[in-house]
This record gives C-alpha cells, structure tokens and sequence, in this order.
C-alpha cells in the first residue's frame, strides 16, 4: 500500500514502522510523500535546503535494511534539522549572510547517533539569524509562515523546523532552545516541542549562540517519538565537557508502564496573574489544572518573585556570550569576507557589518557592553548572581514537587512585523520560556490549547534536572486527556 496525497500523514512512528515491517510501505514511498508535501507548501518557506535525491537514495538503502531484519530503531523515521546543526558535507549557515555557502566537514553528535539508528535527513530548515529570535523574521533568506496562519510568525528561533512538522512536512525535526526558541515556536504552531536538561544531549555540532544555555531538543506530533529521539541522542560524548556522564533511561520503553502515579504539581501564580497573559490562555491554563485536581493529583499555587526578572537576566548573560562566540565570524578563515576588504581591519569590519542582520548585531554590541570594563560587575556579575537565586527558589519549588505547570507563551502566534520595531517588546515574548534555560532544567510545551482565533497555543512543564522521564511520562499522560 502507497501512501497517496488523499490519504493521511502518518502522525506517530509507531504506526509508520508497523507498517514498514509488515512490508505494507516502504521508506521510499514515505520520503516520496514528504518531498510531494514539501513542495506543495514551498510558499511556507520553512525549508532552506531539501536533499531529496539523497534521502530516496538512503530510503532505498534502509528498504534494504528492513527486508533483511538489520534496520534500526529509527528506520523510516524522516527528520528535518534547524540550519544551525552541522551535518558533515552538507551546508549550514545558521540562517545568516556571514556563512553563506559553507559546508560543514564534520556531523553532529546528535546527527550521527540519528544516522547510526537509519533515520533519514530531508533537509535543513529555516531559522532567526544565530538562533536569536521569537518570529523567525530575523532569518537573512526571509520568514518562515505558520502553516496555521501565513499572515503570522511560527515562532523562533527554531521557527522552519516547528512549521515543518505542523505541515507534515516531516515526522520530527531537530531544533535547539536558548531561551525559548523550541518551546515557544511549539506553542504557535500546534506541536510537541521539548527542551532537554543542559548536558543532556551534546552541543558538539550545534553553532554556539549561548554556550551555557543552548541544547538541542525536538518537535514531534506525540510524546512516544519524542522520547525515542530524546533517548538515541542523549548520552555522554567525548567532544563536549558539558555534558552529563549519567546513564540514559530507556525514556521510550518507561513511557509505555501502565500507569502515571499521582503527581505533585506546582503552577506559579505571577504566570497566571500576569497582565500580558491571554485571558484565554488563562482560562484554559486554569481548567487544566482544576482537570488534574479532579484526576486527584495534587495541584497548587506558588510564588516565584523573580519572573519579571528572567528576561533581563537571560539577555544579560546570552549577549555577554554571544559577543565572545560570534568573534569567530570575520571574514578571515571561512564564511563571508566583504569584496570591500583591503585590510585586516577592514576584512573585520566591512565582513561583519555586511554579513550579520540587525538583530545578531543588537547583541554582540550588547554583550561587547555588558563584559566591558566598569560594566562587568553592574550587569555581567549581577546577571549570575540572579542566575543562582533562580535555581535555588526553582529548586525549592521542586523538592515539594513534581513538575511545574504554566502557559508556554502569554499569546497566540502574532502577525509579522508587529514586535518588529520594538525589541524589548519582542523579548518579552520569551517570559515564561526562560525560566528553564536560566536553571538548565528540561521543559516542554504540549499542544493542549485551541484559541478562539482558530490557532493553537501551548501548556509548559518544567521538571527537575536530568529527570526527563517523569517530564514525558506525564506529558504523554496529559496529552491522553480530555482537555476540552
């Protein structure tokens, strides 16, 4: 049996491998199909780069594979990468001029270990400038749309990977989260969005923005591929100090255990009673926690003084490292060099100030601010120092209990250019999403919300650090229930 246009995407791997073992599809057919509904949606720009020929060449291989019983555990499994994830002999330019035309001469680990398991790679996907954004309008080969709604943003930075799953363009793609730019582009455009633990999954072929914030994580269509993909690439890796050394569970075979026991959840009031908060969002937000009450799961309010600052912090502390990772950048060993260039200085400058958008420009000078000397302490300093208090109140929230439950976004995806012309207001877009990354703890957005408007929004959990596991599980468990 073909899948034919008329017929429905496959929205779980589970289903689409049943089908591949059982010799009722083939992996050709599914990339056919994927490449058929790529170019039937080319006008949402979520893809910068598709490598069909190569991915039916290695679909025909896995083919291969599955008939004689030796195909992994991703066999059939079409994934789509943010432009900012290396993967050896194919470009990357993290969506910006300055590295047009460069080709990556090594793969990812995370990459590699999807690669290892016969998943198959259709193509990079488009992205804000350096991962720096929340609309995905910062991108130098222009916006991605939200398949929802082409009038608004799908979201960013990992705006193309968040649009391609919600247009079934692929089963799963690959983004990172600095801030948000998983969560939050999730929560736009209708999918599952995760942000691991830092030192979960390895940076070793993600182009830095934030050293100390950055991880990789994925969109998918349900929390069983999720897992999966979380498990594979997960583990300790000699390229990255970062990383944690603790074993990986078996997230995926966890997931199935028979039942969720009964959590305890905390839900932060400043969240909920925050003036820029939907009162739609809010009301939904507020009928999931009463659901889970009546389920008998122990939910309650808790304060955490310290939301309004987590933006300021966040930006203080990702600019500052911005600026230091982004110095590579000029014009001297790869990438873009301006033709304007007839001096040392002049290669830097003209190559920069050519090659990089506004917006990664607003940053680097930023943080170039913020390291500066007579500033250090005021903000730089100031900025760890507020980076602990939260861990510590967040990990006081989190001996008392389980996971932490809030909107992931104050509103629905916005129309393009409406935050264009006032970054702070753009920024803040991000209060509820930066929490994690700040603390370094894995966080997810569930597709649980349906605007009046027509478009989607996003539940957030937050869990303790490294322990995924009772994240997924109970995600999978919400997104079982009832919600409406």
């Amino acid at each position: 049996m073909g899948m034919r246009d008329n017929e429905p995407k496959y929205l779980s791997f589970k289903q689409l491998r049943d089908e591949l073992s059982g010799g009722r599809l083939k992996c050709v057919e599914v990339v056919d199909y994927y490449l058929s509904q790529i170019e039937r949606n080319k006008g949402l720009n979520a893809f910068l780069e598709v490598w069909g020929d190569e991915a039916l060449q290695r679909a025909e291989a896995i083919d291969d594979k599955i008939k004689h019983g030796k195909a992994g555990r991703l066999a059939g499994m079409v994934i789509a990468i943010k432009d900012n994830i290396c993967y050896k002999d194919h470009k990357v330019s993290a969506a910006s001029k300055i590295l047009e035309g460069f080709i990556s001469i090594y793969s990812a680990t995370a990459i590699e270990r999807l690669l290892a398991e016969d998943a198959i790679i259709i193509g990079r996907t488009n992205c804000d400038e350096f991962a720096m954004g929340s609309s995905n309008e910062n991108s130098a080969y222009g916006n991605a749309l939200n398949p929802h709604d082409r009038t608004r943003v799908p979201g960013g930075s990992s705006g193309g990977s968040a649009a391609a799953v919600a247009a079934g363009l692929c089963m799963a793609a690959l983004g990172s989260d600095t801030g948000g730019s998983i969560r939050q582009p999730a929560s736009f455009c209708g999918v599952v969005g995760i942000k691991p633990s830092y030192g979960r999954i390895s940076r070793y072929g993600l182009i830095a923005y934030a050293s100390s914030f950055d991880q990789i994580g994925t969109f998918t269509n349900n929390i069983e591929d999720c897992a999966l993909l979380l498990e594979i690439m997960a583990g300790k890796d000699s390229f990255d100090s970062t990383l944690s050394q603790k074993p990986v569970p078996a997230f995926s075979r966890d997931l199935a255990s028979p039942s969720v026991k009964k959590c305890r959840i905390a839900y932060i009031e400043e969240c909920i009673n925050h003036n820029g908060l939907d009162p739609e969002i809010k009301e939904c937000t507020l009928g999931i926690i009463n659901k889970l009450k009546a389920m008998g799961h122990i939910v309650e309010p808790v304060s955490f003084p310290y939301l309004d600052y987590g933006v300021p912090v966040y930006y203080v502390l990702t600019t500052a490292e911005a600026s230091s990772n982004l110095s590579r950048y000029a014009g001297i060993n790869y990438g873009y060099r301006s033709p304007q260039a007839t001096t040392i200085d002049t290669t830097y400058k003209k190559s920069r100030t050519e090659g990089f958008g506004a917006e990664v420009k607003r940053r680097i000078m930023t943080g170039t601010f913020v390291l500066s000397a007579g500033y250090y302490d005021a903000y730089y300093s100031k900025g760890q120092k507020v980076r602990r208090i939260f861990l510590e109140k967040t990990n006081e929230i989190l001996e008392k209990y389980d996971l932490i439950l809030s909107p992931t976004t104050p509103g629905t995806a916005f129309p393009f250019g409406q935050n264009e012309l006032d970054p702070v207001k753009m920024y803040l877009e991000d209060i509820f999403t930066v929490h994690a990354p700040i603390t370094g703890l894995p966080a997810i957005s569930l597709p649980l919300g349906k605007h009046s408007s027509g478009l989607p929004f996003g539940i957030q959990l937050m869990g303790r650090k490294y322990d995924e596991l009772t994240l997924l599980a109970f995600s999978d468990y919400m997104m079982g229930l009832d919600i409406g």
